[in-house]
């Protein structure tokens, strides 16, 4: 596959850089990558205390904690927003040939 190069307003070259995967461990699940992600990439998921999702629907006593998540990968643009607002650092990043 041929790597995307696209040039910014002012001529720079510019290759998108999309979202591949999120460090569950160090997500807080604050939700501020959520809101800067226009294309609903990213939704927040409950764990509970084994680390396995559940359902939001379920008991609030069986959810620990909520993290973020990928649920549309293929609507991702390449902006890597949600990484430059997240204070944690979880995202991963790659170009489209990687």
């Amino acid at each position: 596959m041929a790597t995307l190069t696209a040039l910014t307003k002012g001529g720079t070259a510019w290759t998108p850089q999309y979202v591949e995967s999120i460090d569950m461990n160090k997500c807080l699940g604050c939700g501020r990558c959520f809101k800067v992600c226009h294309r609903n990439v990213l939704e927040l998921r409950p764990l509970n205390e084994h680390g396995e999702f559940v359902d939001d629907d379920d008991d609030d006593d069986e959810v620990l904690r909520k993290v973020m998540t990928i649920a549309n990968a293929d609507d991702c643009i390449g902006c890597e927003a949600c990484a430059n607002i997240c204070g944690k650092k979880c995202f991963t990043h790659s170009s489209a040939d990687a």
